[in-house]
């Protein structure tokens, strides 16, 4: 660790890169808690204020994968959902009911994080789920079960659970105050697989993580990822503009697909459902409450479940019809929408739900 940090840690000009081999040996010790916590937050924090190389972030990966407990779900197909593990300050999150929305459509579909996370401390799947009476603390195992079920389709399992040791971190990651290099990698632990392929679906806000995405993605052995630039870095586009999608399947090489809200029949006023009671989306984070926010996106997705329109319900279409598209269950955006629509408007996704409870 000492000759990494030497060669990370010397400023914007002098430093070095490391090896993929060396960045997953140094957050092995990071992992292990085999070095000290000032070491282990400088490894962090340097390699993300350098820019991570492509071998640097593989080498993250091995090394949180290799910490990670993972089953495989007696399924052929699985799709991965990887959400912001920080959560979201500025809008109501619909993506928590996502996965059952797509098992009513015939996906086993998992969705994965924590309680809380720096540097955002948002409203998170793990809360929405839990305030909605969703149990939040099951094993990988348990959670392969589940989406084996054929009347539930789906599971959240924590990173708690999957990765303790990275779990662990939670305190020092805090300490950091920044996201340290491992945020972009360690949605793509995989907990749950299929027997056969299992496919990811995650979100970006800045550019160049969409390459970074598909890279890791490859990397994990993930069959297909669809990498969306989503609201606040999540997996469903904004409902007023034009959204875009990085995606690949096999050894194609990933492609980017444009598309607007109105050819899947969405024609909102807001970009994402709003936080009751906020002003401008934009304003200062300072007084969120992220409990308050957890609650009534519980409720807001029960509702969209139960056939209330508005957007929630648009996000949710919106964002299964991109994963059943991206899947091959339908061969046109169009066509993928009509498809959840009519999976919420019949109850088959609020079925889904109480069956998890």
């Amino acid at each position: 660790m000492n000759s990494i940090l030497k060669r990370i840690a010397t400023g914007p000009e002098l430093s070095r890169d490391i090896s993929r081999e060396e960045a997953r040996d140094g957050m092995r010790l990071v992992l292990d808690g085999e070095v000290d916590p000032v070491q282990a937050a400088v490894f962090l924090i340097a390699l993300r204020m350098k820019r991570e190389t492509d071998d640097e972030n593989r080498g993250l990966l091995e090394a949180i994968r290799e910490a990670t407990h993972r089953a495989s779900a007696p399924v052929d197909e699985v799709l991965d959902l990887g959400d912001p593990y920080d959560g979201y300050v500025r809008t109501l999150p619909a993506a928590p009911f996502l996965p059952p929305v797509l098992a009513a459509c015939g996906v086993a579909t998992v969705s994965h994080g924590v309680e809380s996370m720096g540097p955002k401390y948002g409203v998170t799947h793990r809360q929405v789920l839990h305030a909605a009476g969703v149990p939040v603390d099951l094993a990988p195992e348990e959670a392969a079960a589940r989406l084996a079920d054929p009347g539930i389709g789906w599971a959240y399992v924590d990173q708690k659970a999957f990765c303790p040791k990275l779990y662990a971190l939670a305190g020092l990651r805090t300490l950091i105050v920044k996201r340290p290099a491992i945020t972009t990698a360690e949605v793509l632990a995989g907990p749950v697989r299929g027997r056969r392929k299992t496919h990811l679906v995650t979100g970006y806000v800045h550019k160049p993580y969409a390459r970074i995405y598909a890279l890791l993605a490859r990397h994990a052995g993930f069959d297909s990822a669809l990498i969306v630039r989503g609201v606040e870095g999540g997996v469903i586009p904004g409902l007023t503009q034009t959204g875009r999608v990085f995606r690949y399947h096999g050894g194609d090489a990933e492609t980017a697909v444009d598309f607007k809200p109105a050819e899947l029949g969405i024609g909102q006023s807001v970009r994402a459902p709003r936080l009751p009671g906020a002003g401008d989306e934009e304003e200062s984070e300072t007084s969120f409450d992220a409990g308050a926010a957890a609650k009534a996106a519980a409720e807001a997705g029960k509702a969209a479940l139960a056939g209330a329109p508005g957007a929630t319900r648009d996000c949710l279409v919106y964002g299964a019809a991109l994963c059943l598209w991206h899947l091959g269950r339908h061969a046109t955006l169009p066509e993928a929408a009509a498809e959840v629509r009519r999976v919420l408007d019949r109850g088959q996704a609020l079925a889904r739900l109480h069956q998890a409870i």
